[in-house]
């Protein structure tokens, strides 16, 4: 079958170039359509639920949220584990679905999973899935920067929230786009307990009331003669002094309004995140979070594309500021892999001239091997592959044994001209020379063929991996395999064409090549030696074998290689119970120390979360993004390895390890181990206290070794709280149960999100709670008014014991 392959391509030319046109056509299709990106996504298909459940401590979220939610799923079809977190005020729950999942297939299960719960979770705590992406899916961040002044925070997080994140996110490949740092604006009702008193007003009324002033409604259509209306009712607040006028009763003819009883200003809720740029204070920063399986490249284009449409449209001395590109290093890894396929293909190009000794022969295999390299990329598009360092890889990898077919069919055509002129002591006329290179072909077409092939097969077993290494490996099996597979396609159909079109004129018999004649001389003796000596080469052999044994036992063994993403991420982590105002200052002087490198461009520092799931980071975890210039700018001598031991010796805040790593690298790892670095410990145990202990003793024992550059261990009960334990009988007493005395601790002290204006696009919660001198210390707290049946009110100390406790800053 082979060689009647080989006769009919070579005798239907017109056909077979018509066919190679057509495919090679479908190859450069698939060029431009295949994803482009750095390195492939070796996450998990998971499904991320993620709860806001406001002002909750971690174990309150962890039972009454991520258990019932955590536990709903580990039944739920192809669903490999779940994992859960629970934060202050959020949970995390993390559905992890067997290799192969279609991502859409596996949320709509938990979409579905979901509706059975609902009902069934406490007031105010709805459920939602995450974005259609990971934390890989981080692909571009931005800070925004006013160069006058004239912008606040708060008026740059509106920009961002109402403005840029919508526009952004109308880009096509973009899952979301995260608002990070700033000020959230907020209408805010500060009360004074004792004007509440002395108008004998509960704040449970103030909350209705402000609630029930704030809506629009619709009373149908009112005809007037031939017009129709449309009846509306207005009544959304606008401002402040819509909030201040709202009545909340009517004593002997006079009005008692909110302003009566409190203050009402802007302020700011509350946050768990801050961003800060080049040590010079806190901005408002933008991530964008591409769509799982997009083109990064693609992607990152179209952001900046919308972003300078949006430019000429920013307030008067707002700016934009990248902060993190990963087209960058896309762009880099794909220019140094093309680069190296060029390489390879020149270096094979001038080893066929040079051993072939015939220009016109060596362009068969010259033609035949980037022809092989652009089909593989059909059935890269058909399997969703994407072209990253591990894909084009594997069609580097191959290019040498592509080339083989070709160099053996011409070698072999020219032997076989060459015994025709030795037995007809002539050159072959075109008809003749045509059926000496057809047979030659069809002399070794079938074994070459099937060598190839074996040679495809040689990586089946990769395609056998599974998990993080299958999904990191397969790609470079499944683009050798494609190369293979068409170089022998090509072996047995274009090349004969190609010999039969360019294998002409006169053939310099292989015995006059300089070059053979030098190897075969040099090879000859070396031959003869070692069949002379046969024992001591085997000798020699086995003790070269031996002599690997102890630098291969001594190599160091990691699953994925480094790869120096051109960015680096430096994560210090403080201990829990840091406040956002201490993170604050920590965050400022760390990024301005970074600034102060040479080799630096910028330093965009993260404490605590984004708003979005893909980032469930304490306000502890930090997370600094430097950007560096040119290698070719760096001071001379300066390397990686420098540059990091440099920040590292100059960068030391007490109670945090300095931790570096790469941005893709970090997320990666994290979403699948949840470490933060590379080299980690869990530590079971049968309560927190031990298992801290434990830990401790751990970061210090590692902290000691010499190649350790910091060690950090997690405090599970290294949270701070204060509890305030409802006394039953006490409060059965004045006639209160522990939710009217919770109610009190929720809006007074915490604060109570009212209900939300509606200004245009934009939204902003109303807050009620006490005024700040009303719940400052301790002592104040206890003060705190609950309004009993009665009318009476009772000091919070009589009805709760108020004590300060530690425990759990997250519960995974």
């Amino acid at each position: 079958m082979i060689e009647r392959l080989i006769e009919a391509s070579a005798r239907n030319k017109f056909l077979v170039f018509i066919v190679t046109i057509f495919a090679l056509a479908a190859g450069i299709y698939g060029i431009y359509r295949v994803p482009l990106d750095a390195i492939p996504d070796v996450s998990d298909v998971q499904v991320i639920v993620y709860t806001d459940w406001e002002g909750r401590s971690p174990d309150l979220i962890e039972d009454q949220i991520t258990y019932p939610i955590s536990s709903l799923f580990i039944a739920a079809p192809k669903v490999k584990f779940v994992r859960g977190e629970s934060m202050f005020g959020k949970s995390f729950v993390y559905v992890i679905f067997e290799d192969g999942t279609d991502i859409y297939w596996a949320r709509s299960r938990v979409i579905e999973y979901l509706n059975s719960l609902r009902g069934n979770l406490p007031g105010g705590a709805n459920p939602v899935i995450g974005p259609d992406a990971t934390g890989v899916g981080w692909v571009y961040e931005y800070a925004l920067v006013d160069e006058t002044g004239k912008h606040d925070l708060s008026q740059l997080r509106s920009l961002q929230d109402w403005n840029l994140r919508y526009a952004l996110a109308s880009v096509k490949g973009v899952a979301e786009v995260a608002s990070l740092g700033g000020f959230v604006k907020q209408y805010q009702i500060d009360l004074d307990p004792n004007a509440l008193v002395a108008y004998k007003i509960p704040l449970s009324e103030i909350v209705a009331r402000v609630k029930a002033s704030n809506g629009d409604v619709g009373g149908k259509t009112f005809e007037v003669a031939t017009t129709e209306y449309y009846v509306r009712g207005r009544g959304y607040i606008k401002s402040i002094a819509d909030i201040e006028n709202i009545v909340l009763k009517v004593e002997n003819g006079t009005p008692v309004y909110v302003k009566n009883v409190g203050t009402v200003h802007l302020g700011a809720d509350l946050r768990r995140g801050v961003a800060e740029l080049d040590g010079k204070g806190e901005t408002v920063g933008g991530i964008i979070v591409m769509r799982y399986g997009e083109n990064a490249l693609k992607v990152i284009s179209g952001i900046k594309k919308k972003l300078e449409e949006i430019r000429p449209s920013l307030p008067s001395g707002v700016r934009i500021v990248p902060t993190y590109d990963r087209s960058d290093l896309i762009n880099r890894s794909i220019a140094t892999l093309r680069e190296k396929l060029i390489e390879e293909m020149i270096v094979v190009a001038l080893v066929c001239l040079v051993f072939l000794w015939h220009v016109r022969s060596a362009l068969v295999a010259i033609i035949t091997l980037p022809i092989a390299i652009i089909l593989a990329f059909i059935p890269m598009q058909f399997m969703h592959l994407t072209s990253n360092i591990m894909s084009l890889g594997g069609i580097a990898i191959a290019i040498g044994a592509m080339v083989d077919a070709a160099i053996i069919m011409i070698e072999n055509a020219h032997k076989a001209l060459e015994n025709f002129r030795d037995e007809h002591g002539r050159e072959p006329d075109n008809r003749e020379r045509a059926g000496v290179i057809i047979a030659a072909a069809k002399t070794v077409g079938r074994p070459l063929f099937f060598s190839l092939l074996v040679i495809t097969v040689s990586f089946t077993p990769i395609f056998s991996l599974t998990a993080q290494e299958g999904r990191l490996f397969r790609p470079l099996a499944f683009t050798k395999t494609f190369s293979m597979f068409f170089a022998a396609l090509l072996g047995i159909t274009l090349v004969p064409v190609l010999m039969t079109l360019l294998i002409r004129g006169k053939i310099k018999p292989e015995a006059k090549n300089p070059i053979n004649r030098l190897l075969v001389a040099g090879y000859r003796p070396l031959v003869d030696f070692v069949l002379r000596f046969r024992w001591l080469t085997i000798v020699c052999a086995l003790l070269v074998l031996a002599a690997t044994a102890f630098p291969f036992l001594r190599l160091g063994k990691e699953f994925m290689p480094p790869l120096n993403e051109g960015t680096l991420l430096y994560m210090p982590t403080a201990v829990p119970g840091m406040s956002i105002t201490e993170a604050t200052r920590v965050l400022q002087v760390q990024d301005r120390q970074l600034r102060q490198i040479p080799e630096v461009v910028t330093v965009f520092g993260k404490a605590g979360q984004a708003e979005t799931p893909t980032d469930p980071a304490p306000l502890s975890m930090f997370e600094t993004i430097l950007t560096f210039k040119p290698f070719d700018q760096w001071r001379p001598g300066m390397t990686w390895e420098k540059l990091i031991a440099e920040i590292n010796a100059n960068i030391k805040t007490p109670g945090m390890a300095n931790i570096f790593w790469m941005p893709i690298q970090t997320r990666t790892e994290m979403l699948t181990t949840g470490f933060r670095s590379a080299v980690g410990v869990k530590v079971f145990g049968p309560d927190l206290g031990s298992i801290q202990q434990t830990a401790v003793q751990i970061e210090k024992a590692l902290a000691g070794f010499p190649d350790t550059r910091g060690a950090f261990a997690e405090r599970p009960i290294g949270g701070f709280f204060l509890d305030f334990t409802v006394n039953r009988e006490a409060a059965a007493r004045y006639g209160l149960t522990v939710g009217d005395v919770n109610d009190v601790i929720e809006t007074a002290i915490g604060g109570k999100t009212i209900t939300t204006t509606v200004e245009g696009r934009e939204r902003y919660s109303v807050n009620a709670r006490y005024a700040r001198d009303f719940r400052q210390d301790l002592q104040a707290l206890k003060r705190v008014l609950v309004p009993t049946p009665a009318g009476a009110q009772v000091p919070m100390e009589l009805l709760a014991d108020i004590s300060y406790n530690t425990g759990p800053p997250s519960i995974r």
